[in-house]
This record gives C-alpha cells, sequence and structure tokens, in this order.
C-alpha cells in the first residue's frame, strides 16, 4: 500500500527540509537552459509537473537552511545544516541558537532517529509519535518520511490560467489506492511553468487544511529557484513555519557513514 506524502520537495523542503531529494532525471537544470514549458499558448502540464518533480532533487546535497516558526505567543528560529543522498537518507543538525545547537535528525529509508545533545540521547521515533510535531514546527515526524510521486500517485488536470496569484492552475487528486492525510491539492506555477507559487491542501473531508506559498527567487546551487517556502495551516490562527534555503550544493560527495547513528551523535557533540 502506498503513502501519500505532506509535501515533496517540498516540494522543499522540497521540498521540504531537503529530504524529499532525490536523483533528478534531468528536469531541473540551469535556469539560462531552461525553456519555457507555454506551447501555443497553453502549458505543457506533463513537462511543468515532471520539472517541479524534479525542482530540489539531487543525488546528493549540502544545504545552509533557516526554520522560522510563528506561533500567537513566540517566534522560534533555527538554522541547520542538512545533508542528504538520494531520497531515502538525510541528516539535519541545528547549529544555531547555541541552547539548541546539535540537536539532529537521521532519517533513513522509512526511521527517524532524534539525538538530543542536552541529555546525550538517541531516540527512534516510534509510529505512535509520528504526527507529532518535528521542532515544534507545522512539520510532522511523518512529513518527513513519506515519500510520492506527483505523475505516480495522483492524477492531475490543467484547470487554466490562475488569477491569485497569476500563473497556471493544475488540481491534484490521490489515486484511491494511496493512502495519507491529503485527498487532493491545487497548485499555481508561474507564467513560464517553472516556479510554483502556492499549494492548497485538502483533507480527506476536502477541507483547506494547509496552504504552502513559495517566494524569493533566487540562483542556488547554480538552479533558479525559490529560496523561502511558508507553510500556514488553516485550523491555527496567527502560526505558520517558513524554511528558508540560504545556500544549498547539488551533486556533491557525500560519504555513506554521513547517514549512521555513529554521526547523528557525534554533530550533536
Amino acid at each position: 500500500m502506498k503513502y501519500g506524502p505532506f509535501v515533496r520537495n517540498l516540494g522543499m523542503v522540497a521540498v521540504l527540509l531537503a529530504v524529499g531529494l532525490a536523483p533528478a532525471r534531468g528536469f531541473a537544470q540551469d535556469a539560462a537552459a531552461t525553456p519555457s514549458f507555454v506551447r501555443d499558448g497553453n502549458l505543457d502540464l506533463d513537462a511543468a509537473v515532471a520539472y517541479f518533480e524534479d525542482l530540489y532533487r539531487s543525488t546528493s546535497s549540502v544545504a545552509d537552511m533557516e526554520l522560522l516558526v510563528v506561533t500567537p505567543r513566540l517566534e522560534r528560529t533555527l538554522r541547520m545544516k542538512c545533508w542528504t543522498k538520494g531520497a531515502d537518507k538525510a541528516l539535519v543538525v541545528i547549529t544555531e541558537p547555541v541552547k539548541e545547537a546539535g540537536t539532529a535528525t537521521l532519517k533513513v529509508d522509512n526511521n527517524l532517529w532524534n539525538y538530543l545533545p542536552r541529555i546525550r540521547r538517541t531516540m527512534r521515533i516510534p509510529p505512535s509519535m509520528m504526527l507529532s510535531p518535528w521542532m515544534g514546527s507545522d512539520f510532522t515526524n511523518d512529513d518527513l518520511v513519506r515519500e510520492s510521486s506527483f505523475k505516480k500517485d495522483y492524477t492531475y488536470v490543467l484547470r487554466g490560467k490562475s488569477d491569485d496569484p497569476p500563473g497556471w492552475l493544475v488540481d491534484f487528486t490521490a489515486k484511491p489506492e494511496v493512502v495519507g492525510l491529503w485527498n487532493r491539492f491545487e497548485l499555481v506555477v508561474d507564467a513560464d511553468g517553472h516556479i510554483p507559487l502556492v499549494a492548497r491542501y485538502f483533507d480527506r473531508k476536502d477541507r483547506l487544511a494547509r496552504v504552502i506559498t513559495w517566494d524569493q527567487v533566487q540562483e542556488l546551487g547554480g538552479r533558479r529557484l525559490p529560496a523561502r517556502m511558508v507553510l500556514v495551516p488553516q485550523d491555527k490562527e496567527g502560526q505558520r513555519t517558513e524554511m528558508i534555503y540560504h545556500a544549498i550544493q547539488f551533486n556533491i560527495d557525500v560519504p555513506d557513514d554521513t547517514f549512521s547513528l555513529s554521526r547523528l551523535e557525534s554533530e550533536g557533540k
């Protein structure tokens, strides 16, 4: 049985936390070499979806990221370094602030571990905690380990041009065999079909549950990418989580032993 994700790379984090990065199939290339996906006034939907799915992907990567969590009562900022290899391996280590430094998360396949330097303890995340918030954000532990393919796990259709924001509107509907939180989501890409602008996720009762926006487009790792992703839960007023990429390198040498429990703990010391 397949599992549907919260977001791919996402997207970032695309994306999201860089754990959705997988071997690229040649779509996400240097921005200068990327042609428009608009043909005769219409969006080439298959090409645009494939490009989006590969936007943040790579055989390996190292990224400097910032996580901002905003609630009605407080704001919390974490600076992190992330190593990835393929779609199944990722190590995320908090570097700032000092009191949080060394806290780390390791993902290998569908397994997830947290290292807490204050108590010098490594904990495997059990199934009962998979829906708990990751690092106090609007991401969950489950978001980090679930993966899917837009092309394999969803049917999609072009609805036409979008006015808010301007671009192209694409509807994705989860296939019947896919189990997960989301029934469907709407994605708006820019006029050329290259850059995601907003995604609206609907739960299994078809209620709007989360809105994700991408902005601050710039060159990162030789690619033209949104540097910021903002997640806003619709059931928590005044709350949001931002993921900001400060730097990223693609297709660099990352040793396999980076993704080990010993490395998880040593990075936290």
